[in-house]
């Protein structure tokens, strides 16, 4: 399994890699976006690489012999806390940024929201939740929905006026990029008459959690 996700890995660079030389909008991008978009390319592809050094490793302690079995406990465990964070039943910090959206006129649409936070999983986020004054945090996992709703959004089922905050946890710089890139979110929301701050707060927590739903159907296979 771990060569498979270190191929899987090395495979999904290759691709990031090829899909952006052959972009035709880079022919026509000043220099310093240029710039912007090698340092978060650059910065994938450390975050790839390190991710392969880290797969390889724990399949060399895996076939350690006897520490095999503590090994393989210990990344049993490392393993139930990553997809608890990443599903949204467990709480995390670490270094992020914070991303307030404040409207101007128009109203921030939830289309905005949905790119920002599909930008900030493509620059590797790792725990995000969203907020809006007065309103309980509500965590983002693959099934949030946002919806536009009576000048708000729908957040999951839960509406949020705004300011809306986004919070995440991830490499910051590579995140701020991201969300800077030429037509990416804050050059559409600019353009809608609204404003993008980026905070970097010394951590960054991420507390709501996502309801944990009871499997009715899928079984382990």
């Amino acid at each position: 399994m771990i060569g498979v996700l270190i191929g899987l890995l090395g495979f999904g660079l290759v691709v990031q890699l090829k899909s952006n030389s052959a972009d035709p909008t880079l022919s026509t991008a000043r220099p310093e976006d240029l710039v912007r978009i090698l340092s978060d390319l650059d910065a994938r592809e450390q975050r790839l690489r390190q991710e392969i050094a880290n797969l390889e490793e724990t399949q060399r302690q895996l076939q350690s012999g006897a520490q095999g079995r503590q090994a393989a406990l210990d990344e049993a465990r490392k393993r139930a806390d990553e997809l608890g964070i990443l599903a949204g039943t467990l709480p995390a910090e670490g270094p992020g940024i914070v991303a307030t959206f404040s409207p101007s006129g128009r109203p921030i649409r939830a289309e905005a929201i949905l790119d920002a936070v599909e930008e900030l999983r493509g620059a590797g986020a790792e725990a995000m939740q969203i907020s809006g004054p007065g309103s309980t945090s509500v965590r983002i996992v693959a099934s949030t929905a946002f919806v536009d709703a009576d000048g708000g959004i729908l957040a999951g089922g839960q509406r949020l006026s705004a300011p809306y905050t986004i919070t995440v946890i991830g490499e910051p710089q590579t995140m701020r990029t991201a969300l800077n890139i030429p037509g990416g979110v804050v050059e559409t929301v600019t353009t809608d008459g609204g404003s993008l701050t980026i905070g970097e707060p010394a951590v960054v927590r991420v507390t709501a959690l996502h309801p944990q739903g009871v499997l009715r159907y899928a079984v382990p296979d």
